[in-house]
């Protein structure tokens, strides 16, 4: 284990590259400042940054981000070298040494993946080097649709069990409503998140991101989940990471839920791919719920999808899923034993999420 609990910080591609896909070397040079003083004080950082797949674009003179899978992988595979020289320059003009932490959907979706990638961060903490992790965009064919990084932040955030999740973009912070209008408040601090279903977000993309204010709210929700505070902040703004990791006003903070999910349970809710659907009765619903029991097979209404024993599989009331968990049976066999009674669990109580 690391000494002290670390700051995540995440910095997206329309923040890092301008609209012409060239590096903002203020930027990388602001956040380096923030990194050195933090790591100076004695808290760990790990930076997860976008920007590979904008800046192999830049390189090759595209001046708008591609849509086809083939040219992002290429490009990324080219731009992933040119990231890391940015911050190996910037972090080291600080005195600071960084390592390249490649990771996929699929490291973070097995369990074993999900504690290898703890154990090396760990001791890349322990070894007094800065991570820079991205996801390895030139083999993933998930990357477009993980939300420019913010939820592998999320998941880097829980995994170490930090104090702090900071998502550096380009507006700061949450507002009641599209912060281009005259009338938009911002808003400080989400402690109810309730109010998020109120509120008109964008789903707009930058040129250069694949994410959004929508995919940040995600990840601040699956930081919170896990125990861990979260800041939504403009890493435009001159010290935004120093004045987040020190609590002090400045785009949006969520705080953390106050009952947190074991590490177990988070990996269970967000790690795994989900694969299939279990449509069970009212009774079923309420044993879940109301008193934290598994999953029985007499239960069962239906069974939807295809998959094997220990995929994760959403569980559902009227069509709405209302809590996720771990099959103990291929999708098949558990055809077989829809409605039947008996002590048959469908999914057990340990390996099942309520949402």
């Amino acid at each position: 284990m690391i000494s002290r609990p670390a700051v995540i910080v995440k910095i997206g591609s329309s923040t890092l590259v301008d609209a012409r896909a060239r590096a903002r070397p203020r930027v990388f040079a602001q956040v380096a400042a923030d990194v050195a003083a933090l790591t100076g004080a004695g808290t760990p950082v790990v930076l997860v940054s976008s920007g590979a797949i904008a800046m192999g674009l830049g390189s090759l003179g595209r001046e708008q981000r591609s849509r086809r899978l083939p040219e992002l992988q290429a490009a990324s595979a080219i731009g992933q070298s040119l990231l890391l020289r940015r911050w190996e320059a910037a972090l080291g003009r600080k005195g600071l040494r960084c390592a390249q932490v490649l990771l996929t959907v699929g490291d973070i979706h097995r369990r074993d993946g999900y504690l290898n990638a703890r154990r090396t961060l760990e001791t890349l903490l322990r070894w007094g080097r800065v991570p820079v992790v991205n996801e390895n965009d030139s083999t993933a064919t998930d990357e477009i649709t993980f939300g420019d990084n913010d939820a592998l932040a999320a998941q880097v955030a829980v995994l170490l069990k930090a104090r702090l999740l900071v998502l550096l973009t380009d507006i700061d912070g949450l507002h009641d409503r599209d912060p281009r209008r005259p009338d938009a408040v911002p808003i400080a601090e989400v402690d109810d998140h309730r109010l998020l279903e109120r509120l008109e977000l964008d789903s707009g993309r930058s040129s250069w991101g694949s994410g959004g204010m929508r995919s940040k709210l995600v990840a601040a929700e699956m930081a919170s989940t896990g125990g861990v505070a979260a800041v939504i902040a403009s890493g435009h703004r001159p010290g935004a990471l120093a004045a987040a990791a020190a609590g002090a006003a400045g785009g949006t903070r969520f705080k953390p839920d106050p009952r947190p999910l074991s590490a177990y349970k988070l990996w269970v809710r967000y790690g795994k791919p989900v694969h299939g659907r279990l449509e069970v009765d009212a009774g079923a619903r309420r044993a879940v719920v109301g008193n934290g029991t598994s999953l029985l097979a007499v239960g069962l209404l239906a069974v939807e999808g295809t998959f094997a024993a220990g995929d994760a599989v959403h569980i559902c009331r009227s069509g709405e899923p209302f809590a996720v968990g771990i099959s103990r049976y291929a999708a098949a066999d558990l055809r077989q034993l829809v409605g039947t009674r008996g002590v048959d669990e469908a999914v057990h109580r340990d390996n099942l999420v309520v949402l």
